[in-house]
This record gives C-alpha cells, structure tokens and sequence, in this order.
C-alpha cells in the first residue's frame, strides 16, 4: 500500500533586524502604537485589593482585627448571652474572623511565592465565602445595633446594662464588614469577567 508522506519544506530563519522590523510593522498594523509589539495572552495586573496582592492582605488582616475586637468586646461583658442578637453577633464575629485570618494565610503565600490568585475555581470560593461572612456579620450587626438602640434610648436601662460594651463591638463589627465589601466586590467583579 502506498501512502502519501508529509512534505517538510525548511525555512529559513529571518536575520534578528528583520524579525524586529517586522514585528514592529505588525505592531502598528494592529494599531499598537510606537513600535512596542505586546505579547498575546497576557493578563493585566490583578486590581489592588484583589487576593493574593498586598493590598488584598491588608483587607483581610483589617477585616480579622475588628472581628476579634467586636469579639473581645462583646466577649468580656457577661450578660450577652441573655440577648440572642448579641449572641449572633459573637458567633458572626468568631465565623469572621476564622474566613478572613484563613485568607490572610493564603493571601501571604500567593505574595511569597509570587503566584496570582486568578484561578476561576478559588476565586468563586472567595466570593461565596464573603457573601456568607458578610451577610452574616451585616445582619448581626444590624441586629446588634437594635437591641443597643431599644436598651439604651427606648428601656433606659442602661445604669443596668453594658451599653458602652455593646455598642463598641457593634461598631467594631460594621468597620469589619465595611473591610469585607471592597473584598466581596473585587472578588465578584473578578469572577463575573471571566
């Protein structure tokens, strides 16, 4: 049986000038500009606060600081666990708190290793995972900020209560939330370009 061989013709390789004129002609054909020819399939920089990026890392660091202070603060007055707001808010800080130092572990060793966060499937993790922490520390936030404002405007009993206690690990837990918002729609954004 005869079958058809491939022919393989050899080409030359062009000289390195006329390869960089070259190159630089296709550059502008394309509409590139000024000679500089960018190589294709090159991603842009990842946007700052994105994961694995430092401004990322100081994020999650500021989101686990004020989680733990919301915690501790709440934590050192020993009748919160007699309001069920007070106690969503300590579980929601502890949840928190647990998401945001776990991130910060992984957003260290992408900045160690010099690796991008970019993965499609990572990046859809740290989107749910903010949208769950997020929402649960807004709403027990908002929770928390009721049952401050009924015991301390509307009860008036707050000679009786930790007001000053409650209302600081309240505010620390929306400054933690507002750390985590940047975080959630950085990450969104991310996923929903691909």
């Amino acid at each position: 049986m005869r079958a058809s061989r491939p022919a393989v013709h050899p080409v030359e390789a062009p000289p390195p000038a006329a390869a960089q004129a070259q190159e630089q002609a296709q550059a502008q054909d394309h509409g590139e500009g000024e000679g500089v020819a960018h190589p294709r399939g090159v991603r842009m920089k990842d946007p700052p606060g994105a994961p694995g990026t430092p401004a990322g890392l100081g994020l999650r660091l500021t989101q686990a600081f004020f989680a733990a202070a919301a915690l501790a603060v709440m934590a050192s007055t020993n009748d919160f666990p007699s309001v069920s707001a007070f106690s969503y808010l300590v579980a929601a800080a502890i949840l928190q708190c647990l998401w945001s130092i776990s991130l910060a572990f992984v957003d260290i060793y992408a900045l160690l290793v010099k690796r991008s966060l970019r993965n499609a499937r990572a990046v859809c993790i740290f989107t749910i995972g903010d949208g769950i922490t997020g929402t649960l520390t807004l709403g027990a936030a908002c929770a928390s900020a009721g049952i401050t404002v009924l015991i301390g405007n509307d009860l008036n009993i707050c000679a009786e209560n930790h007001c000053a206690s409650f209302e600081t690990a309240t505010a620390m837990a929306f400054i933690s939330w507002f750390a985590l918002a940047p975080s959630c729609i950085l990450n969104f954004w991310s996923m929903a370009s691909r």
